[in-house]
């Protein structure tokens, strides 16, 4: 009886401990994301080592009464399953590993490989057992025997869980931060279940592998679920914290398009949408016909295709759109950002409100607080802080993360007890002397909690000596969502601030980065419309405008070289013409229009001497064509005639008929 109360009390602790992962995640395997197969694959684990444990407990039992001999086919057969289950503990066990330290390679296949040929040697044995005894007998007094072939398997079984120990531990010493711990700990059980193993060899008729099996279920439980559940909590803190930024955060997988949503608005919560979901494509859809503006949602719907979406993504880090969403019986504009994470699994899915924004700037009655456009602004947040402190504000302990990906990927760095002492000392070391002052005044205790009493949050921008070299960082911070910690993020602004001083001080304003186009830097479609706008304004009031022209561009061989050399190489070919229009019309801006095509506005003494620059820039184009190098643009331009032009439209459609004209012209020396 004191054998089978063992395994017993093991179960029952084993139910207790792990119900609700058996509850939450279940035994099916198929279409589970990387996660949760690693959760599933555990419970198949806990599912044989219970099969095990009610097994020994059985034998156990029936075993104290074994002189009733009613009872020995059963302890027999008993004995049998006892090896079946152990081996899959062992099966299960290894499967597990080989998912939770997400190795694939051929390593973990060798691994599979050597456990599944335990297990089927196994099998073996105990089919030929009944009439060889290879594994174990009963005496007439139906006493167990344990038989060489038992003894053998057991050395197999633990030379193989030493053999996983060490795979374990050496995936551990390559890891960093809180992982390592975890792997570590898988390492722990493995040679936990082979040194029980080994004490069961010696000690037959003692439950020494029922003893092994819950200390290796307390391992995983302590340093890795409840490690697990930490870090997500902290994780999803700082998400929170990130997304009082936006109305909503989505976080997809883009396999199986399960997602989360991180919101903190009362206007995006007022649209009943759930923060965890199991196809994000498919209910954004569904989602969008609710809240979307009639004239605009067919436009809307086209960007939540899956592929499509990824197809946007081709050689971007990232792509916006915007529409009317209704809100309170309102239709209000969303800017929509999306972007990949650094591993590509996961898309990010960025929602604002930019309604005031877009009326602020229309009315012109204040200028705008950001510096960089919202896309720059979604590519900057794949890793928007070099470091982020996780500061507990009662007793000023903290966790030092290293950013690797947005949201879910942060590597432990460091960890300690007093986050504002260390900072005081460390601020006397690695700041710039003309600013230790103002940042001592800042990470002070009482300052801080005093400060983010009254505001969401706050920063402050300084030099950190690097290499012996001033650079400019900055501090931001902010409160997790349930107000028990600081979450503070530091980011390199060096290149930032000084190229705001040297070179964009007429950029200040996104209204002004958004003019300009990414890949050439020069102005874009939207400015072109400005200006036509404005040309158009000045020729329906009928006031006297200064002679322009319009030259119309067109790339040649474009296609042809992003098919044949990358879309790279397409880049770089854009470039290059934008470069030749910018040397030849010196005094006259340069627009591009479209993938490959460019507008110039001649003014001044670029109009006075445009029949000579048209001139420099077909010779250029002509040389090019003879040497087969360098950039082929089609031209076309056409003159302001006051009298007889009443749009601007009509003066670019003649340019556009010449270059066409021209296009064919060198179509025909190929």
């Amino acid at each position: 009886m004191l054998y089978a109360m063992t395994p017993a009390a093991v179960l029952i602790f084993n139910f207790v401990l792990n119900w609700e992962l058996f509850k939450n995640y279940g035994l099916k395997e198929k279409k589970q994301d990387k996660k949760n197969l690693i959760h599933v694959r555990y419970n198949w684990f806990l599912l044989t080592a219970c099969c095990y444990l009610i097994v020994d407990m059985t034998w156990g039992f029936l075993y104290d009464h074994k002189d009733v001999t009613a009872y020995f086919p059963y302890i027999y057969y008993l004995t049998v399953f006892y090896f079946i289950f152990m081996l899959l503990t062992m099966l299960t066990w290894t499967r597990y590993m080989v998912a939770y330290v997400g190795k694939n390679g051929r390593v973990s296949k060798v691994l599979i490989y050597i456990v599944w040929s335990l297990i089927l040697v196994g099998f073996v044995c105990l089919i030929l057992n009944r009439s060889k005894h290879l594994m174990f007998s009963y005496n007439d007094a139906h006493e167990y025997i344990g038989e060489v072939g038992r003894n053998i398997s057991f050395n197999l079984q633990i030379i193989f869980y030493i053999v996983i120990t060490i795979y374990a531990m050496i995936i551990a010493y390559k890891s960093t931060g809180r992982q390592r711990g975890r792997y570590k700990a898988v390492a722990f059980t493995s040679i936990d279940l082979g040194l029980f193993l080994t004490f069961q060899i010696k000690y037959a008729l003692f439950p020494c592998y029922a003893i092994g099996l819950m200390i290796g279920i307390c391992l995983i439980h302590s340093f890795v679920q409840s490690s697990e559940k930490e870090e997500k909590k902290i994780h999803d803190n700082i998400a929170s914290a990130m997304a009082e930024d936006y109305e909503a955060i989505f976080y997809i997988d883009i396999e199986s398009g399960e997602y989360m949503t991180f919101s903190k608005t009362p206007k995006y919560m007022s649209m009943n949408v759930e923060n965890l979901g199991k196809d994000f494509f498919k209910e954004a859809l569904e989602a969008i016909k609710k809240c979307t503006y009639p004239d605009d949602l067919e436009y809307a719907k086209q960007f939540y295709d899956r592929e499509t979406m990824l197809k946007n993504l081709e050689n971007r880090l990232s792509f916006s759109f915007k529409y009317r969403v209704i809100i309170n019986n309102k239709p209000r504009f969303f800017l929509f950002t999306v972007m990949k994470s650094k591993n590509e699994r996961y898309i990010i899915f960025y929602e604002k409100d930019i309604e005031d924004e877009l009326i602020a700037e229309k009315k012109q009655k204040e200028k705008q607080k950001q510096t960089i456009t919202f896309g720059q602004i979604a590519e900057s947040l794949a890793s928007i802080y070099d470091v982020i402190y996780y500061i507990n504000i009662a007793d000023s302990s903290y966790i030092c993360y290293q950013v690797n990906e947005s949201f879910g990927q942060l590597e432990v760095n460091k960890s300690g007890d007093d986050f504002y002492g260390e900072s005081q000392k460390n601020i006397q070391k690695v700041i710039h002397e003309q600013d230790r002052e103002k940042l001592t005044e800042f990470v002070n205790k009482d300052n801080m909690i005093s400060t983010m009493d009254n505001h969401k949050d706050c920063s402050i921008t300084y030099r950190m000596i690097i290499s012996g070299n001033p650079q400019y960082t900055k501090m931001t911070v902010r409160k997790s969502s349930d107000g028990t910690h600081f979450i503070i993020g530091v980011e390199n602004v060096d290149d930032e601030i000084k190229k705001e001083k040297q070179h964009l001080k007429e950029l200040k304003t996104e209204k002004e980065l958004a003019r300009r186009d990414e890949l050439t830097g020069v102005k874009n479609k939207t400015a072109y419309k400005e200006l036509e706008e404005s040309v158009q304004g000045n020729i329906d009031n009928d006031l006297d405008y200064l002679n322009f022209a319009l030259v119309v561009c067109d790339l040649n061989n474009l296609k042809k070289i992003n098919d044949s050399q990358g879309h790279n190489a397409g880049d770089e070919y854009i470039r290059a013409s934008s470069h030749l229009l910018c040397h030849i019309f010196v005094h006259s801006p340069v627009f591009r229009v479209g993938g490959d095509e460019f507008v110039v506005f001649l003014r001044g003494n670029d109009y006075s001497a445009r029949n000579e620059l048209m001139d420099q820039l077909r010779k250029q184009v002509l040389e090019n064509t003879k040497n087969g190098s360098g950039v082929i643009l089609a031209s076309g331009m056409s003159e302001y005639n006051a009298e007889t032009d009443r749009s601007v439209s009509e003066i670019f459609e003649r340019a556009d008929k010449e270059m066409y004209e021209d296009k064919k012209k060198l179509k025909s020396l190929k």
